[in-house]
């Protein structure tokens, strides 16, 4: 007969049952951290990440699609699969094909994937797919800086209209330049910068927007990668738009440079979000675009120093903690070599009385690893800030912006609000008039006028921040 089992821990003592289990969980403190601590992000956002699952299956099933440049997307893919090559004859309802060969090759898949774009429905729970992507990687980026309170990515994801409507609802081509953009930024978080480079040059052949990051994207390269490197970078980036614009370019090559990187391009005044209290002759004036493009260069300007600070400093402290976590990585194969010489009393003995320490200690006494961990979270916001400000500086001076491109900085709002050293009610009121702006259709002159204030106020507080 077989002695009967011991259901004590080495010591004798009983192991915790369930009720003390969650207890653990349920109680204030643990819902105090759950919503203010952003070491508690992890749950939230799986949680969220269920809810944006089930909110948009339910937009796309309720909610009436609504046409606006799909199908001529689909022309346009069709005149490519018929053999054009040319840009000057590319054209769709909406007009000529405006858009780099990545789009064309993109979009060439999803006109087969949809049954030459007829199946709208398949297209809605693709783009779904893409905004749950674009989900779990602004969500690592968070998680990664540690900036951001738990409760404050709920509100904002509740409060989140038009973006929905960009993403499952109009199926516009911005959300997929965006989502490889943020494939990129991870990467480069990662220290893979040549990867990284790839899905960069990638976002830009979807759409010329990601080239706001650019200047970013330069300086990045030179305070973390050698000369050599930044160059091998950059022949990558030029490398993969000129082979995938090649046939284009062999057919004609001024009419796809200057159609899909067409940087003097006069937009409608009728679909703009941010100049509605401008006169239609004012806002297709020469002068008023090469005034935008001089402030454009003047705030890069201003904001160089400090991002250059960054960026620096980002790599300076990168190179430290790898250091430290070599270090650790070392201490912990070590103790692990000395762990298993040890007989299976003697490693029980050692488990249990390290559990009473750390039992002891409570959560104020955070071991070292777990403080290295927080600290290169914290070193990952050198280099997601100047990112982030650089495209906004760009979309502050944009000729015009259409209501698909709020895309283009949704997902770095929070972020960025949070990095002005506004009062909490300031940042959540700035939030809620940026989503205003971009809900109000069509656009008016206050609406307008109010958006540009809040870029200001934005771009202020983020300034501050930087150089203090």
């Amino acid at each position: 007969m077989a002695p009967p089992k011991n259901k004590r821990g080495p010591t004798g003592q009983k192991p915790p049952g369930i009720g003390v289990k969650l207890k653990k969980y349920l109680n204030k403190d643990f819902l105090r951290k759950l919503l203010l601590d952003p070491h508690y992000l992890t749950p939230v956002c799986c949680l969220l990440f269920l809810f944006e699952l089930l909110l948009n299956v339910f937009i796309i099933e309720r909610v009436k699609y609504t046409e606006i440049d799909w199908i001529a997307y689909m022309q346009e893919v069709e005149g490519f699969l018929n053999g054009t090559l040319d840009y000057n004859d590319l054209k769709g309802d909406t007009g000529p094909l405006v858009y780099p060969a990545g789009f064309v090759y993109i979009y060439t898949v999803l006109y087969y994937v949809t049954s030459q774009g007829r199946n709208i429905r398949l297209a809605q729970y693709i783009f779904l797919v893409l905004y749950l992507a674009q989900t779990v990687l602004v969500q690592r980026i968070y998680k990664k800086t540690l900036k951001l309170p738990p409760y404050a990515l709920v509100i904002a994801t509740l409060t989140s209209y038009r973006i929905h409507s960009i993403y499952v609802l109009r199926l516009f081509n911005d959300p997929v330049a965006v989502l490889l953009f943020y494939v990129s930024l991870n990467l480069f978080i990662s220290n893979k910068w040549m990867l990284g480079s790839v899905f960069y040059s990638l976002a830009v052949s979807v759409k010329m927007n990601i080239l706001l990051y650019a200047p970013c994207l330069l300086v990045a390269y030179l305070t973390n990668l050698s000369y050599m490197e930044t160059l091998r970078n950059l022949l990558v980036c030029g490398a993969i738009q000129l082979v995938l614009g090649l046939p284009f370019l062999y057919t004609n090559f001024i009419s796809y440079v200057k159609g899909s990187f067409n940087l003097g391009r006069i937009f409608e005044h009728k679909w703009t979000v941010n100049y509605r209290f401008l006169p239609r002759e004012y806002f297709e004036d020469r002068f008023f675009h090469i005034f935008l493009l001089f402030l454009h260069l003047l705030l890069l300007v201003v904001f160089l120093p400090h991002i250059l600070r960054y960026l620096r400093s980002y790599y300076k402290l990168s190179v430290v903690t790898a250091e430290l976590q070599a270090h650790f990585q070392e201490e912990k194969e070590k103790q692990r070599k000395e762990t298993e010489a040890m007989s299976k009393n003697q490693r029980q003995f050692l488990e249990s009385f390290e559990n009473q320490l750390k039992g002891n200690a409570g959560d104020s006494d955070v071991p070292d690893e777990r403080k290295l961990q927080d600290s290169l979270s914290k070193i990952t916001q050198l280099l997601v800030l100047p990112f982030f400000v650089t495209n906004l500086i760009g979309i502050a001076c944009a000729r015009s912006l259409h209501y698909q491109f709020y895309s283009w900085y949704f997902h770095s709002l929070l972020y960025l609000v949070f990095c002005t050293g506004y009062g909490k009610p300031f940042m959540f009121l700035l939030l809620g008039l940026v989503e205003y702006c971009w809900n109000v259709y069509p656009s008016t002159a206050l609406s307008s006028a109010l958006l540009h204030l809040c870029h200001v106020a934005l771009l202020f507080g983020v300034y501050r921040t930087m150089r203090a």
